[in-house]
Order: structure tokens, then C-alpha cells, then sequence
């Protein structure tokens, strides 16, 4: 398999391990990868939609002309401090027309970010830092909840520290200083790296995704097309605008490559999303099921999703509970989402049955995708298996990844997803849960996926995790925890939940053995793994 050749900064594996090249010339072939980086994308954009809006927030709107003016400024003032194509960037930057800007700017001077999250702290950052010999780490200026500035200043290393806000501590760098006269910058390689993405592992620190400017810009494309985009839509970027969901599926970066315009919500709100789709006339957005909860609660009382259309849902599966009520009381069509930052994403469509929308996950976004399911020991299987993928955007090796890492690849270059899967004959893919994430009960296997759902179709029940619990006797017994609804006459009792279930038919071994109540649950990251996470977390907390 071949392999990019290292930088001197090198700590362990390659840094990018690139696609055979019999199968590279193919995916050019087919036009998949056009030769095209993600800088000569968005200047294409620009130049054919120059007056149209291209960014929003609370506080700014830039045109498209606007927008890669600034873009460009910028990418030379990073040239002027001294960055040089090539050099890993870790900008850590909330969801605002400064973010779109900035890392617009990074690939226009040929860096690579590394899509880092606000909500990543020293421990994450500093491994960031460490892996990829960082030349610069940019964070906003400090806010009510957290000081960036000061978490910057604190990290080792010799990185630049570049902040949007005033440089009150020595060392730090005001990006408002950086704007520079345009000049002529090297364009960098198509196939070569062009993003860090994070995966969402549910232990340690995130390991790092290589993206081509090549296969990311295809990504963006084919999400564009499976979801009906055209010039008339407006993203609004809820969920943290670097996480792969927000970014490419089309997301902020799909979407202003092909001239769609963006508009950023401080957070995932109700109250600020709703105001951001009213002011601006966004027709989509993406959320996680925990997120489309809080919609469909405030929905009611709300008149500002007229312009609504379609709304993704993704980075979790999507109960059918939490489906079905998505288009009568939003008032707009239900996309399932599944995916993951290595690669494959897959949707459902338009012209889809209500059935297929509400039981799958759809089915991937391109034709060259390669899926396949195999059981425990490896074997193609026909029945439920784990999720093996590979194609035109699903890479084939982690960043500088050690032996451990590469062993989620295969010797033919599939992606282990670790997600385990139904494969129906139409097609779709039913996400059953993840390969470490069944309850095993006396021997016998449960996955808490489904027991969420049918806990969420209690009208007393407002949200629901189901978990494992060590247990000397059974191996593990199972707890659900259970978050009330604040809309029910009376508060759900667990007996009432028991006999729910019961009610639904389930196997007589598929009970709960604890219910636990709670106000809240602990806050997690965003991404596929949340709801493991999430289960990691409360396991802690009641066994």
C-alpha cells in the first residue's frame, strides 16, 4: 500500500497512507477526484456567485466576493508570520463567520488545520500539538464559560498562539493583525493532505483522520447532490462547525464550495437556531437526536421554521420514536444521517418511503462505495455484522498511526467501522448498535439501542439510556436511565416503564433490572460514539 512520504516532525506512522494507485487513477477516471484543491474550490464559488451571501452570523454578513477577500488577506498574513505550506495548523474556533474565514485562509496558504473542537480542553489540544508538530494553535478570545487564551498560553511547545480576541497575555497574537495585502501563494497538491479531521473515540485521546483535498471535496459533493441541493438553499451550521457532520455532510464546507450560503448559530439552541433560520431563511441544518429533542419540545411554541425543509439527522442513530415525530411537528422532511469522519456517508433520500426514512439510515452517497458486513470472527455474514467500508472518500490509514491504529484497517484496505449493521435488500443500512456496545445479560446479548427506542415511545419519557452494568452473577444487568418529561400530568413511575416494555413484546430476558431518574445527563462530545460515550459516563456514575 503506498505511503506519502514524512516530514521531518514525524513521531510514529505515515503520515498519510494514500489509496493503490491502480485505484486512485480509477476514482479520477470517473471524475470522483477532479484535481482540485479546497482553496481553487471556494475562489470558484466566489467568483461565480461574487454578490450572493455567503456567510452569516449574529453579528457580520460577507457576500461571496466579501468572504474570499478576506479569506485571501488573511492566508497571506499567515504567510507574512511565517507559516508555509504544509505546516499543521490547530485552529480551535466556535461557529461564526471568523471560522469559515480562518479556515478558509488555511487552506488558501496551503496549511493543514486540524478540525479541533471548542469543547477539546488541554489534554486533547496538547495531543494534538504533540502528534502533528503543530506550527500554530489559533482560539477565540475568552468567554463566560472557558479561557481559551489561557489554556493556549499554558500548553508547551513552540507553536504560534494566535487569538480573535485582543492579545492580553505575552505571546499571544491578535488574528486582527494578521490581515495582509494579497499576494501570489503556492497551491498545494490535490492529493495531497488537506485536514485533520478528530475521531470520536470513546477512550483517550482522538486519533487524527488524513483528508485529501481530493476526496473531501468529493464528499461535500456527493452529500450536495443525495440531499436535492440547489442555489436557492442556506445551511445553517448548528453542531460545532469542525466536527465532520457540521463540515462536509455537505455541511459548511459542501455547501459554500458549491455556492450555497451558510449562516452560524452560537450553539445548537433552540432560541438561537430558531432566530438564525427566520433571519436568514435557512432551509437545512443537521443535529444529533439529544439536540432534535430540545426542537421538537420548543417547536411548539415557535413560528420561525417556515422556511424549513429538510432537517439531517445524524451522528447517532435515530430512534424511530424520535423519526416519526420530526416532519408533523416540524414541519419539515426527515434526512437520517450515518457516517463517520474516516470516510463512508450514507442518507436517505427524497423519494424514500416513510418506512425506509423512519427504520434506516439510508444508503451511501456514492456509487463507488464498498460495503460489506462480517461476523466476529471476521467472516462475510448476511445477517447482522460489523460495517466494513471503503471508496473515493473513506480513507485508508490514520495520521502517523501506530500498530494498534492501522489494525482498524484491513489487508484490502477496508475500514473496520466497529458500527454493527443490518444490510436490507434495498439497500439500506440499519445501524443495530456497535460491536462493544451490547448489554451481555447470562449469555444473552442486548443492545440498549433498542430498548432506548421503545423507552422513548413512553409519553412520560423524555430521553433514555440504556447501559450494562457489572454484576457477579449475570455478567452485566441492565439499567436504564431515564430523564422525565416535563409535559406529563403525573411523572413516570418505573413500574410504569417495566410494564411498557413488557407491553411491547420484547424477549422475556430483554428487561430492565434498574431504572435510575434523573434531571440531566453529563455532557459528552458530538459524533457517533455520543451515546456510547454517554454510556461510558453513567456506567461510571451508577455502578
Amino acid at each position: 500500500m503506498p505511503i506519502a512520504a514524512e516530514n521531518s516532525s514525524a513521531q510514529r506512522g505515515p503520515q498519510l497512507v494514500q489509496w493503490p494507485p491502480e485505484t486512485a487513477s480509477s476514482y479520477r477516471e470517473q471524475g470522483f477526484w477532479r484535481g482540485e484543491t479546497i482553496g481553487q474550490a471556494l475562489r470558484r464559488a466566489a467568483d461565480a456567485n461574487p454578490g450572493k451571501l455567503a456567510i452569516a452570523d449574529p453579528e457580520l454578513r460577507l457576500t461571496f466576493a466579501e468572504f474570499i477577500d478576506a479569506a485571501e488577506r488573511r492566508a497571506a498574513g499567515f504567510a507574512e508570520l511565517g507559516l508555509r505550506p504544509g505546516d499543521v495548523v490547530v485552529p480551535q474556533l466556535p461557529n461564526s463567520v471568523e471560522f469559515a474565514i480562518t479556515m478558509a485562509a488555511l487552506w488558501l496558504a496551503g496549511t493543514v488545520p486540524v478540525a479541533a473542537l471548542p469543547a477539546h480542553r488541554e489534554r486533547e489540544v496538547a495531543a494534538f500539538l504533540a502528534q502533528t508538530g503543530a506550527a500554530a494553535h489559533i482560539v477565540p478570545a475568552a468567554d463566560a464559560l472557558f479561557d481559551y487564551p489561557a489554556m493556549a498560553a499554558a500548553l508547551p511547545g513552540g507553536q504560534l498562539r494566535i487569538s480573535l480576541g485582543a492579545a492580553r497575555l505575552p505571546g499571544l497574537i491578535p488574528i486582527s493583525s494578521l490581515d495582509a495585502s494579497l499576494r501570489a501563494l503556492p497551491e498545494p497538491d490535490p492529493s495531497g493532505l488537506a485536514l485533520l479531521q478528530c475521531s470520536t473515540g470513546s477512550t483517550g485521546v482522538p486519533k487524527l483522520i488524513p483528508r485529501t483535498h481530493d476526496d473531501y471535496l468529493y464528499a461535500g459533493r456527493a452529500c450536495v447532490e443525495a440531499c436535492d441541493l440547489t442555489e436557492d438553499d442556506c445551511y445553517l451550521a448548528a453542531l460545532p462547525a469542525a466536527h465532520n457532520f457540521a463540515l462536509i455532510s455537505p455541511g459548511v464546507l459542501g455547501c459554500l464550495a458549491a455556492g450555497i450560503p451558510v449562516v452560524f448559530s452560537p450553539s445548537p439552541s433552540p432560541g438561537d437556531c430558531f432566530r438564525a433560520i427566520k433571519r436568514e431563511r435557512a432551509t437545512l441544518t443537521s443535529l444529533v437526536p439529544p439536540v432534535a429533542l430540545t426542537w421538537l419540545a420548543a417547536a411548539s411554541r415557535d413560528g420561525s421554521l417556515e422556511t424549513l425543509r429538510l432537517l439531517q439527522i445524524g451522528g447517532a442513530t435515530c430512534p424511530p420514536a424520535l423519526a416519526e415525530r420530526v416532519e408533523p411537528e416540524l414541519g419539515c422532511r426527515l434526512q437520517q444521517m450515518f457516517g463517520m469522519a474516516e470516510g463512508m456517508i450514507a442518507c436517505t433520500r427524497a423519494g424514500d418511503p416513510a418506512e425506509t426514512v423512519i427504520n434506516t439510515q439510508g444508503r451511501p452517497v456514492s456509487p463507488a462505495d464498498e460495503l460489506r458486513t462480517v461476523d466476529s470472527a471476521g467472516q462475510p455474514t448476511a445477517g447482522e455484522g460489523e460495517l466494513q467500508v471503503r471508496g473515493p472518500y473513506t480513507i485508508r490509514g490514520y495520521y502517523r498511526a501506530d500498530s494498534s491504529g492501522q489494525a482498524c484497517f484491513t489487508a484490502d484496505g477496508f475500514y473496520r467501522t466497529g458500527d454493527l449493521v443490518r444490510m436490507r435488500a434495498d439497500g439500506g443500512i440499519c445501524v443495530t448498535g456497535r460491536v462493544k456496545d451490547q448489554i451481555n445479560r447470562g449469555g444473552e446479548k442486548i443492545a440498549p439501542d433498542e430498548l432506548e427506542d421503545y423507552l422513548l415511545r413512553h409519553p412520560g419519557v423524555y430521553d433514555a439510556v440504556v447501559l450494562g452494568l457489572p454484576d457477579a452473577y449475570l455478567g452485566e444487568r441492565v439499567c436504564a436511565v431515564v430523564i422525565r418529561s416535563t409535559t406529563a400530568s403525573t411523572p413516570v413511575t418505573g413500574r410504569e416503564l417495566a410494564a411498557h416494555l413488557r407491553q411491547q413484546g420484547l424477549a422475556g430476558y430483554k428487561v430492565l433490572d434498574r431504572i435510575e431518574f434523573v434531571t440531566g445527563y453529563p455532557q459528552v462530545g458530538v459524533g457517533k460514539t455520543a451515546r456510547q460515550e454517554l454510556r461510558a459516563t453513567l456506567s461510571a456514575q451508577f455502578a
